[in-house]
Parts: C-alpha cells; structure tokens; sequence
C-alpha cells in the first residue's frame, strides 16, 4: 500500500472529519487498508477525527460516567486522600488550579488519573507503576473495565495508522506492551462567573502518540491551518480522537499534533480522555521507511517516557514544586510544552 500523500498539515477545516473504522477490525485485508486510509487522511488534514463502529459496550461507557459523577460529587477533604502528589506513578486525584500549561493561568477542572496498572516488582518508572484507587464502591471496578476496552481500541488505532502511512500492522503495536498511557476522568464544573477564555489559555497538544477522547458535552475547541478554533460538537456514539506529539514524531510530520483547548462551558461538563502511549524506554523518532533524500527526517529522537514525564513535570503544581527544590530534575534534552504540532509551527513563525 502506498504511504497517505503528503498533505500540508491542517487544512482550514471547519467541523471535524468522521471515520467509521468497523473495517479495522474486518478479517479482510483490503477493507482494513481502505478504511486506514480514511483514518490516515483524516490524521493528516485535520488531526482531530471522529470515529464510530469502534464496538465499545455502551454499558461499559454508562458505568464509567456513573462512578465518574458519584466520585467528584465527595468532598474535598474526601477526594485530596486519592492526591496525585501521594502517588509514585503520577495518578490519583488532580485538584483544580494543579495544572498550569501557562503560567499565570488556571484551567478551572477537576480530575483523576489512571494510568496502566503495573503491577509487577520491577521496571516501575515515574508514569509506570500501581494505581491508586479511591475506596469508592465499584469504582475501580468499572474504570478499569472502561480503560481496557479503550486500551484495545488504542490498538486498533496504532495499527490504522501504521497501514495509512504503508507501514506494517504491527509497525507501532510491537512497542505498545507495557505503555504509560493515562486515562483522566475531568470534571469541569460551571462557573456562571467564570470570564471567558481569551484566545490561547489552556490551548496545548497532547504530549503522547494520540487521544481518545468520550466528551459528554460541548466545549471543545480545535486550532485549524488557518488559526481559527473550531468547535467540536458531540456526535452520538462517536470518540474523538486527536494526534499527539510523539505520533508527529513518529510520521515525520504526516500527522500533525494539534492545539485544543476548553472554552467556558454553559454547563457542568465531564470528560474522558485516554493518552495513548509506546512502552516507556521506546526511542520516537521518524520511522525509517518514511524517510529518503527527498523527505529527511525533521525531528530528532526523544524516549517516550522520558519526553512524557518532562512535560508532565513542566504542568503539574507539585512536581514543578519538587522540580524547583531539586528533588527532581528533568530528563537530558528535555523538550519545552508546545514543541510540536501547530501551536510550534506558529511560535516558529
């Protein structure tokens, strides 16, 4: 199959591309090459899609949403014992005003994260390690079953885009065995008062390969080729999904990491995004099949875990705290927030 062409990335879309990818999944061949080239043109004029036929039980997607309003409806006091500063592996709850992705400015949420649930004795790093559960009834119960079907689909997803840039199936999939991937669930609770975001606050890319977003309402907003943000409405049964650095990386630019952000939202509003991630000590760099003397490589190699934490490290209250106590320090080469992706592109220009 030949690679997508090289498109320039972001067209001055106005809604969103939408892909049914029931043909990933099919045992034909050829319909799962042409359903990732719609995926792969997809990832490549916009970098934000919907997708449907991804077969996700909706009773999976009911529960999580369930446990998800029960668990930030506690207290204060009763959420801060799950505080992801307690944790060794960066999850547990994120209190409002935690994350900073521009100092100065606070991005008005809540959240709990999950990460993939490793268990084993040795090769925890700083993403990779046990989870912290709340004491809640059925929660860890049904997040899980929640974060393994989404971790499935992610699969799915490496493998359409391995095919759309005419790489093998299994290209990216052989690196995804133990990832540091991270499930949020973020409550944005409304705010009558709340001034409405100028342009730029909260806008970031996603730090890993890509996103699988479950929004439960709108407020949503893209950046496109031409500096517009664009609003992502719900679609009934559909993922969002959106390209991260590291598959840009990866691509060597095909796929476009692209800035989003949250506007005031006119509603209390819930969110459910899954960073889908390569195996920690997995060096992202160009594939080399998508290089030749015509298309150089344009990025220089980061390791996944590495590049993941320092970004982490660069956004989060409490690590920056460490950070600047020498506690912590960051990996050699550590790249800034907004390296990539079209929020970079205009800091170049």
């Amino acid at each position: 199959m030949a690679p997508t062409p090289r498109i320039t990335p972001h067209s001055a879309f106005q809604t969103l591309p939408l892909v049914d990818i029931q043909g990933l999944f099919s045992d034909c061949a050829a319909a799962r090459i042409e359903t990732a080239a719609a995926l792969g043109r997809a990832a490549s004029q916009a970098g934000f899609l919907y997708v449907t036929g991804h077969g996700i039980d909706p009773q999976i997607i009911n529960r999580i949403k369930q446990r998800t309003v029960e668990y930030f409806a506690q207290p204060l006091e009763q959420k801060m014992n799950d505080y992801i500063g307690l944790s060794s592996n960066h999850s547990g709850y994120v209190p409002e005003g935690e994350e900073q992705f521009v100092e100065g400015s606070i991005d008005h949420k809540e959240a709990f994260d999950v990460g993939f649930d490793y268990r084993l004795p040795h090769g925890t790093r700083p993403m990779l390690g046990a989870n912290r559960w709340p004491a809640l009834p059925g929660f860890k119960e049904d997040v899980k079953a929640y974060y393994d079907a989404v971790f499935s689909l992610n699969l799915t997803l490496f493998r359409g885009f391995a095919l759309a840039l005419g790489l093998a199936e299994n290209a990216f999939t052989q690196r995804v065995n133990n990832p540091p991937s991270q499930l949020r669930l973020i409550h944005y609770p409304f705010a009558p008062d709340a001034p409405v975001d100028r342009p730029g606050i909260g806008a970031h890319t996603d730090y890993e390969c890509f996103t699988i977003l479950l929004p439960t309402a709108p407020g949503l907003e893209v950046l496109n080729g031409a500096g517009q943000w664009i609003d992502v409405p719900l679609v009934d049964g559909a993922f969002v999904i959106n390209i991260g650095d590291m598959m840009e990386v990866l691509s060597n630019g095909t796929y476009v990491a692209t800035a989003h952000r949250v506007r005031k939202v006119a509603q209390e509003r819930y969110s459910f995004p899954m960073f889908c991630a390569c195996d920690y000590d997995t060096v992202i760099e160009p594939v080399a099949q998508l290089l030749d003397p015509a298309t150089p490589s344009r990025y220089g190699p980061v390791v996944c875990g590495e590049h993941l934490y320092a970004q982490t490290l660069q956004t989060f209250r409490y690590l920056k705290q460490r950070l600047a106590r020498g506690e912590l320090s960051l990996p050699d080469g550590a790249k800034g927030l907004s390296s990539f992706g079209r929020t970079a592109r205009a800091v170049e220009v």
